[in-house]
């Protein structure tokens, strides 16, 4: 069932559900499918090829008159996009739980994912689609760039890219975000994507400067603007593996490439060479499996010329899409031989508690958002980084739905920061409740083996026991949603990963659960990287308290 519903948030102080919790609730599942916010809100997807924010529209309507109904001691029950059940539990309990797109391991493959899904049975959740705390491109914005940042200094001691280039490709949902990073990371970002509308649409949004039709045009532009070391972002029309190809048969090696297209969905998510974009639309529709096979075919060669820049001398790393692992099941046995942008740069900060943390305005006022800019910047004024990431977003990131701020707080600020944004809610200096959750990109939250937990020091890349732990002493903390999916980011088959969702509305409750869902939820990803033996995690345990029942056996073994 498609329809052109127009889906927007209220604004405001006015109650429409009994609580707030159920409103911020009803709100951001309404922010996800805003049209300013979601690829295709006409088909409930929100990002990420098909990542959905309810199962259909009978569903979604469903959703949205059971939060209106739901009392402050009760719980609804998400099964891949489905109402199926209110129970009651207690005030301190979550007030929804969901659950996307989980599969028994020997069936969690995408052919029976789509069985099930062409039978109404399921649907993809991605990592913030289905969990209704998807802010628009801002929330892999940091992400984003920090790994362009950290690439800078591991590979010229800077993080300052002024006059430095990078290729990547993708401007969707989530790889939307791109353009802008590269841009506020000082380079000369070329961003190749196929569908000619997401490239317009991020330049409406204020997220790309340029488009070009023309491999040469883009060149040009490219060592224009390096030359003036004028940060800038430009979209090309056309397709990775061929743009690759011709950049490499012209010797023009960059200095950073990467990409982000949604490779994890061969089917929905990414597009094959040698047809136009219609063409494979078309043959998407007619003939599904001779599409998947081809666009196996070019992700190995789009692989292929990734490594090729690697050896010429590019920094060369996968951007999470599981793209390596399609080109090394089409033949390219060395596809690995690049690393992700976890291991490489990002990890360090998940040894910490840090990752992208998040909070939106139910009140739809900026001001709200700039009050908690400012409440940050005086908090963690030592914190360079972080003062010039929110004064930077300030200046470039345009607001999609409700005003929202992406920022990497680790253990210990983020219940610090929450609990006197808490105090502001409660004092009226703030005019409505505050929304905060995260990514599933998060330091304890996710296994994912190609993705956040690649590589990992103990070998413990592939269990999956700590993102249900985490959902588990979230839910037993009191966030106000929690959430455990399957398969986002990189796949059904590839990924395990939970998120939370609290809601800042000024009362004594919030303020208790904040202090402890906030010090677990962070805590857990310390104390993954810790038992997996990264000195920067058990350092950081002992200098924060986290109490750790093994930690010191694990030290004495050493």
């Amino acid at each position: 069932m498609e329809t052109q519903t127009n889906i927007r948030a209220p604004r405001g102080t006015t109650l429409t559900c009994k609580g707030w919790i159920q409103e911020a609730a009803m709100r951001m599942l309404m922010n996800n499918l805003d049209p300013e916010v979601a690829e295709n809100p006409d088909e409930l997807i929100v990002y990420g090829g098909i990542g959905k924010a309810a199962r259909n529209w009978e569903s979604y309507a469903q959703i949205i008159a059971s939060l209106k109904k739901l009392e402050d001691d009760e719980t609804l029950l998400i099964q891949s996009g489905k109402p199926v059940a209110v129970f009651r539990t207690h005030e301190n309990a979550p007030r929804i739980l969901i659950a996307n797109s989980n599969l028994v391991p020997a069936w969690s493959n995408w052919e029976h994912f789509y069985e099930l899904e062409d039978r109404d049975l399921m649907m993809y959740g991605q990592m913030t689609a289905g969990s209704w705390i998807y802010i628009g491109a801002q929330g892999i914005l940091q992400g984003t760039y920090l790994s362009f940042v950290e690439a800078g200094k591991k590979v010229f001691g800077t993080a300052d890219l002024r006059g430095k280039f990078i290729l990547t490709g993708g401007m969707g949902g989530m790889s939307g975000a791109q353009p802008l990073a590269g841009k506020m990371a000082g380079a000369v970002i070329l961003v190749v994507e196929v569908d000619r509308a997401r490239i317009e649409r991020k330049i409406k949004e204020g997220y790309c400067d340029y488009i070009v039709e023309s491999v040469e045009e883009a060149i040009q532009l490219v060592n224009a603007l390096r030359e003036k070391k004028e940060p800038a972002s430009i979209g090309l029309v056309g397709n990775c593996a061929d743009v690759n190809r011709e950049l490499l048969d012209r010797a023009i090696i960059p200095d950073f490439v990467t990409d982000q297209t949604s490779a994890h969905d061969p089917i929905n998510g990414y597009v094959p060479n040698g047809m136009t974009f219609e063409e494979a639309l078309n043959l998407r529709k007619k003939d599904v499996k001779t599409y998947e096979q081809r666009a196996k075919e070019t992700m190995a060669e789009h692989v292929r010329t990734m490594l090729e820049f690697q050896q010429a001398g590019a920094e060369v790393f996968d951007y999470g899409n599981n793209i390596r692992a399609y080109a090394k099941e089409m033949g390219v046995a060395n596809a690995f031989d690049f690393p992700g942008f976890v291991p490489a740069y990002i990890r360090p900060l998940f040894c910490e508690g840090k990752g992208p943390f998040r909070w939106a305005a139910l009140s739809g006022d900026p001001q709200d958002i700039y009050k908690t800019d400012a409440l940050a910047k005086e908090m963690f004024a030592h914190d360079k980084g972080l003062v010039n990431w929110i004064d930077m977003a300030q200046k470039m990131v345009k607001w999609q739905g409700l005003p929202a701020r992406i920022c990497w707080l680790g253990y210990g600020d983020r219940h610090r920061f929450a609990l006197k944004v808490n105090e502001m809610v409660a004092s009226g200096e703030l005019s409505a409740p505050i929304v905060f959750g995260r990514d599933h990109l998060d330091s304890g939250s996710v296994a994912s083996p190609n993705r956040e937990t690649e590589g990992m020091k103990d070998g413990s890349d592939a269990v999956s026991d700590w993102p249900i732990l985490n959902a588990l002493v979230n839910t037993a903390s009191g966030a106000s949603w929690v959430s455990v999916h399957h398969g986002g980011g990189v796949g059904i088959g590839f990924s395990q990963h939970a998120g939370q969702v609290l809601v800042a509305d000024g009362s004594q409750l919030a303020s208790d659960k904040i202090a402890r869902v906030l010090i677990a939820d962070p805590g857990l990803g310390v104390v993954r990287h810790a038992d997996a033996g990264y000195e920067i995690a058990i350092n950081t345990a002992k200098e924060k308290g986290v109490h750790m029942p093994m930690l010191k056996q694990r030290d004495d073994a050493k």
